[in-house]
């Protein structure tokens, strides 16, 4: 993935965060987590995993007020390669994400649907900007 994707993938997470969800504003001090998740799936396992992942993203907006956006896509004519934009107001946010019941059945149930798992930490190049960004849309 190159670094031109992430941006256009994280700026448009954002615009879509703040159109979607207006009162999840990141979190005061920039401590606001980034990550995006690379995921290949077993083309056998697909229609299922999409299901589940589609019913934890949703579940995640809706329930939990620091899941600021989870932005899944998957590659063009490739949809076992997905890849999602996971943005939290903090670190706590996101270590709060992976108790939730919603989250851990999506992992028990998509465990062995899963060929490859890579998880990236992102920064922000311009932290001072992410405020604006999420403003942008509202």
């Amino acid at each position: 993935m190159t670094l031109k994707t992430v941006l256009a993938a994280a700026a448009c997470a954002a615009a879509l965060a703040a159109q979607a969800a207006p009162a999840a504003a990141p979190a005061k001090g920039g401590s606001m987590l980034v990550r995006i998740a690379e995921i290949e799936v077993f083309p056998q396992h697909l229609e299922e995993y999409m299901k589940l992942a589609n019913e934890v993203d949703r579940a995640s907006m809706k329930r939990e007020p620091g899941v600021v956006c989870l932005f899944p896509m998957h590659a063009e004519g490739r949809p076992e390669i997905v890849r999602i934009v996971e943005v939290y107001r903090s670190r706590e946010d996101y270590a709060a994400h992976l108790k939730t019941r919603h989250f851990l059945k999506y992992k028990k149930e998509t465990g062995h649907m899963v060929k490859d798992l890579k998880l990236n930490t992102m920064e922000a190049m311009d932290p001072s900007a992410m405020p604006l960004i999420f403003r942008k849309m509202r």
